[in-house]
């Protein structure tokens, strides 16, 4: 979502609310995290994901489209819980085998690229969308889990670096607050 916002030249305030504060106060009652669009305040990420898309156009350029990124998107979350899984549950034991597997887990990414205008393009259709942002995320993670992930995927590892480099894009990821943020809440990557 960070992501997002900024490369669409958005503002944003953010307060991160600290476990020990979430455990000791009123806010333990309610369910984090939590985004504030004027009036409308909303609960999970795909959600803000999807209300952004909404809101800024990014939701592909009619049903059709639309419905491919909600295909991509929910891909991209299917791997992220798997990610999950594994840096919160089993990572020392586990690790290995989920990098081994990692490549097959992103072919289908890089099969649907190959079949939007050879891969020169965005995930789906011809201008960016939520998916992409969610996609990157989950690519610049895993990247860090295993910094040749993409090495066998051409086209997702071009995607990566056109993504990465659009100006707004490219200045956030150089930022502290995108620099100095931890990936995982438990410190493994």
């Amino acid at each position: 979502m960070r992501m997002l916002l900024a490369d669409q030249g958005q503002s944003w305030k953010e307060e991160v609310v600290t476990k020990e504060t979430w455990l000791q106060g009123p806010l333990k009652a309610s369910c984090l995290p939590k985004f504030q669009d004027g009036d409308l305040a909303l609960y999970q990420s795909d959600a803000f994901l999807r209300h952004l898309g909404h809101t800024l156009g990014l939701y592909g350029k009619d049903q059709r489209e639309a419905a491919l990124v909600d295909v991509v998107n929910d891909g991209v979350e299917d791997l992220r819980c798997k990610y999950a899984t594994l840096i919160y549950t089993n990572y020392e034991a586990g690790k290995k085998e989920y990098v081994k597997a990692l490549p097959e887990h992103l072919k289908p990414f890089e099969t649907l690229l190959s079949q939007n205008q050879g891969g020169q393009a965005f995930i789906v259709g011809d201008q960016i969308s939520f998916a992409d942002y969610n996609l990157l995320d989950l690519l610049l993670i895993h990247q860090v889990l295993a910094p040749g992930c993409l090495d066998s995927l051409p086209l997702l590892s071009a995607y990566v670096a056109r993504l990465s480099a659009r100006p707004k894009l490219k200045a956030f990821l150089a930022s502290p607050e995108h620099v100095n943020r931890p990936i995982n809440g438990n410190g493994k990557q």
